[in-house]
């Protein structure tokens, strides 16, 4: 079961990632990734994992809708996309631009007021379009300032200085601390500088998963819960129209899921069952079919996932092979049968 008090730091060391994914072209493995997983049942046992779930790790984005409960929990008066766009790295579509805009005019400020780094929006559809308007970098565009114009508005509401929202010393940021300290259930390792100019807080995948069976299972009106359901309700303000981890919710019922750079994925069910996919080498190609098949080992009907089972590898423009999980995440396989 879950613990209220926060246990000791993660210990900061080389991760002992293991295989999860397999490049396997005409029936021969061509290439390996290596990485993490972790499956929590709904009493909140770990199931099943591979690789390091104990060692300390960067969540990246995945850790936003941790920091979206603590903005709540602070005040944060959002709610329905909005609430779903503070916890976003979206695309650059203009319902995200829209919206970051209209966050910080709730809170009485402007895109200058943002303090994350300049950068074309994230799509790759919307950044070419972006680039052939003539268009260069900017804060509004920049995949996180959704969470930033939310973070300046919990500040603007509590009193608390605008300049420096960034800094770790920050009332803000100490706040978030606090919640990634008491969802994860344990203290944070290391602090760092995200690629947004954010702290980073160092957990460890198995702190991430439980984190996000934590807000899944809260009691309906919590913080905890209004993220959850903002989340699930408007996926595509978290992400966007083409991306991987909304179609993933859509696919699933009452799924919470959140993608982070260098190949972080957590999600979880209303019941608690949960599981939290690190790729060492960051590939994407190879976030997606560990995380369906991680899902898959935590119950969810295969089926649902076939979309997310793996990508095709191409040879004169055939398929001639696909990314595959390892078979230590088959449903039918034993953990120890990497």
């Amino acid at each position: 079961m879950f613990s209220s008090t926060p246990t000791d730091a993660p210990l900061i060391r080389e991760p002992l990632h293991a295989p999860v994914a397999h490049l396997v072209r005409g029936g021969v493995t061509e290439g390996v990734h290596y990485g993490s997983v972790v499956v929590l049942g709904a009493d909140g046992e770990v199931t099943l994992q591979l690789g390091d779930i104990e060692a300390a790790f960067y969540p990246r984005s995945a850790l936003k809708p941790v920091q979206a409960v603590a903005m709540v929990r602070a005040g944060l008066p959002l709610d329905g996309g909005l609430l779903s766009l503070a916890a976003a790295s979206h695309s650059g579509e203009e319902r995200h631009l829209v919206g970051s805009q209209h966050i910080l005019e709730l809170a009485g400020l402007s895109e200058d007021d943002l303090r994350n780094v300049e950068d074309m929006p994230y799509g790759a559809v919307q950044r070419d379009e972006w680039i052939r308007a003539g268009r260069g970098p900017s804060r509004l565009a920049q995949n996180c300032s959704g969470k930033h114009a939310a973070m300046l508005y919990t500040c603007k509401l509590n009193g608390w200085p605008l300049d420096g929202y960034l800094d770790p010393a920050h009332p803000l940021q100490q706040a978030i601390a606090e919640i990634v300290e008491d969802l994860t259930g344990q203290r944070i390792a290391q602090v760092s500088v995200d690629g947004c100019g954010a702290p980073l807080f160092s957990v460890s995948l198995h702190g991430l998963a439980r984190a996000a069976a934590r807000i899944t299972t809260a009691v309906p009106g919590t913080p905890e819960a209004k993220v959850a359901d903002a989340m699930r309700d408007f996926p595509e303000m978290a992400s966007g129209a083409d991306r991987d981890v909304a179609a993933l919710m859509h696919a699933v019922p009452g799924l919470l899921a959140k993608d982070g750079f260098e190949g972080v994925e957590v999600a979880a069910l209303p019941d608690g069952r949960a599981v939290a996919v690190k790729i060492s080498d960051g590939a994407n190609r190879a976030r997606v079919p560990v995380t369906a098949a991680a899902l898959v080992r935590a119950g969810v009907e295969p089926a649902r996932l076939t979309a997310f089972a793996g990508e095709r590898l191409l040879g004169g423009g055939e398929p001639v092979g696909e990314v595959r999980a390892v078979r230590a995440l088959d449903p039918v396989t034993l953990p120890a049968c990497a």
